[in-house]
């Protein structure tokens, strides 16, 4: 911001003007240009505070059930078979290889439901809908792999992995159209759509629902999927659930996610709408259009988990299993964590990832409580998503609060 000398323009920056870029709040020198600043800048240094935090608050409250932190936190790591990077194996025997072949799992879902998140931020837009989105690819996987089974092996998992993408895609897009064109805010709508999707698993799972198996009427659980249509593993056993290659896929997808946000016309689009609509409008770019294709994208991004999880691991799915499912929420910590890019997305996936299976398996009944160990990773998840939110809060605060008084000047 700058006013007065030659042509109107002057080399002193303007001391009342609200800052309106990183760079531009920083040459003020005020509490907010250190925020932005940081938020630009500071993008490692931020979450890593905000993880060993949330860790260290999740150790006090493990130091006053009497318990150990340190043994937890050891228990955790070697649970989530974090320590076979110092004995590595490929053999399933070891219980380190097993474990971490799990943790990955849990990982690549959790990449994707994060980057579902991230990419409607990017465009300034908070994505809630991450679980009904990931139920939505979910369910129409398990359709394709049910119905198709004299498909090619090929052609089975790509028509599979594809509708459960689309599906995804059009169950986001429909938040995004709402908020295009009648301004319905994404989170109530997302919300909505959530519960929406969970209903309609009940119903396509539950008795006399058209995705029901064909063997027992009375269990509320679907077929399933064909052979041709599960996705190939490259570490362990399939009938244990080992690692298959929607890891790999996964880390594809985080490619994708950067090159479409800093390589494409419509990434530059996108982030333009997310950091000022007024503006991007004003330069020629059509901000429903880009409000409608990020949510879209974000579908994609959690309906390919859905699917990947479907094809890779569960094969079926039962009434029962709706309602504990929450991985599309615990995309919602990732993304923050990983402050919304590519590289940080992946890395919180794989924290996050190590806590949830590391809680569940790692920790034995004289470190932990059984009951505090299952929601451990959950309070972490919920300080991390505090802290993590904070310095956006008071960015805006303080930023409110300068606007107020240039308004007060002016009048």
């Amino acid at each position: 911001m700058r006013r007065g000398g030659k042509d109107g323009v002057s080399d002193r920056p303007d001391p009342d003007a609200v800052p309106e870029t990183p760079e531009e709040a920083s040459a003020t020198g005020t509490l907010a240009a250190r925020f932005a600043l940081r938020q630009r800048s500071g993008g490692l240094i931020v979450p890593v505070l905000t993880a060993l935090v949330a860790f260290l608050l999740g150790g006090l409250i493990v130091l006053a059930t009497g318990h150990n932190p340190l043994l937890a936190y050891r228990d955790i790591f070697n649970g989530a078979g974090l320590n076979w990077i110092f004995h590595p194996t490929t053999s399933m025997v070891s219980t380190a290889s097993y474990n971490l072949s799990q943790t990955l799992l849990q990982t690549t879902t959790l990449i994707l439901t994060g980057l579902a998140v991230a990419f409607a931020f990017r465009c300034g837009m908070f994505n809630i809908g991450g679980q009904g989105q990931y139920f939505v690819g979910l369910y129409v996987a398990n359709w394709v792999g049910v119905s198709l089974p004299h498909l090619a092996t090929f052609p089975h998992i790509v028509l599979g992995i594809g509708a459960a993408i689309l599906a995804g895609a059009v169950w986001a897009g429909i938040a995004g159209s709402l908020k295009a064109y009648v301004g319905a805010h994404e989170v109530i709508t997302t919300i909505m759509l959530n519960w929406i999707a969970i209903w309609i698993g009940t119903y396509f799972f539950g008795d006399g629902g058209p995705l029901q198996n064909s063997q027992n009427a009375t269990v509320p659980i679907s077929n399933d999927v064909a052979a041709s249509a599960k996705l190939p593993v490259f570490w362990g056993i399939q009938a244990l659930q080992g690692l298959d290659v929607g890891f790999f896929i996964a880390l594809a997808a985080l490619v994708v996610f950067w090159a479409l946000l800093n390589r494409t016309t419509l990434g530059y689009e996108v982030r333009a709408v997310g950091f000022n609509p007024e503006a991007a409008a004003y330069g020629g770019i059509s901000v429903k259009k880009n409000l409608i294709r990020a949510m879209a994208i974000s579908g994609a991004f959690a309906g390919l988990a859905g699917g990947l999880d479907m094809l890779g691991y569960l094969y079926h799915f039962a009434t029962s299993d709706i309602p504990v499912s929450n991985i599309g929420f615990l995309g919602i910590a990732v993304a923050l964590l990983g402050r919304n890019t590519a590289v940080g997305t992946g890395i919180a996936a794989l924290l996050f990832g190590a806590l949830l299976f590391g809680t569940t398996h790692g920790l034995s009944s004289n470190v932990i409580q059984p009951e505090l160990a299952g929601n451990l990773t959950y309070m972490i998840q919920g300080l991390v998503v505090l802290f993590v939110g904070a310095d956006v809060l008071i960015l805006y605060v303080w930023n409110t609060r300068r606007r107020l008084r240039v308004r007060g000047v002016t009048a």
